[in-house]
């Protein structure tokens, strides 16, 4: 007879879920909510002592991904050609269209180290006045790049990549938008403007730049 009554005990254990004496024996089912994890952050009080290894656990599994994942998209955006801009102007007031560029590029949060500006004809009275101290003294401004560098697009090819590159036709030579234009595009990180002659530009845009 003893047997008897131990076997619904040991079932009574196994189906206590089910039962309604049992349910009195749930209140002891933290066992299980410690299982199910996302659901202890609810809980300011408990997460203390459960929380230490999750997150050990989820940084790993963040990295993991995080690794590959820049890897893979920056090689094609790096690829990306810069967006262009024109601004018609002519050739006598492409220089001050270019600096109206160069004020709203800065406005909008650009860093003046972000931006090289290019012209065609007469240089720049920053970089004439530059110049006055010695070529050494004005490309190591450039190589400084903390502020905005105006630079003769004739000597264009000396200078870094930046994200934006301004030109402003200003004259020059014929030749000089054929030049500058696709030099300027490939110093242009994200964006290229052009100050100048729709037509002439464009010409030369349309040329492959």
């Amino acid at each position: 007879m003893p047997l008897i009554p131990e076997e619904p005990q040991i079932h009574e254990s196994a189906q206590g879920p089910r039962a309604t004496p049992a349910s009195g024996r749930t209140a002891p089912t933290p066992r299980p909510v410690p299982g199910p994890r996302p659901a202890a952050p609810s809980r300011p009080g408990r997460p203390g002592p459960l929380r230490p290894t999750p997150p050990a656990q989820r940084t790993p599994r963040d990295a993991a991904p995080a690794m590959p994942g820049p890897s893979g998209p920056a090689a094609p955006a790096a690829a990306a050609s810069p967006q262009i801009q024109l601004i018609p102007a002519s050739a006598e007031g492409a220089l001050d269209a270019a600096e109206e560029a160069v004020d709203l590029l800065l406005d909008s949060g650009r860093a003046p180290g972000d931006v090289l500006v290019l012209t065609t004809g007469a240089q720049h009275p920053w970089a004439e006045h530059e110049l006055s101290f010695g070529e050494a003294s004005y490309w190591a401004q450039h190589d400084a790049g903390d502020d905005v560098f105006y630079a003769d697009a004739a000597v264009a090819s000396r200078a870094a990549t930046r994200p934006v590159v301004v030109v402003a036709v200003n004259g020059g030579p014929a030749s000089a938008a054929a030049t500058a234009l696709p030099l300027a595009h490939s110093r242009a990180g994200a964006l290229l403007i052009v100050c100048g002659d729709p037509q002439q530009i464009n010409s030369v845009l349309g040329a492959g730049v």
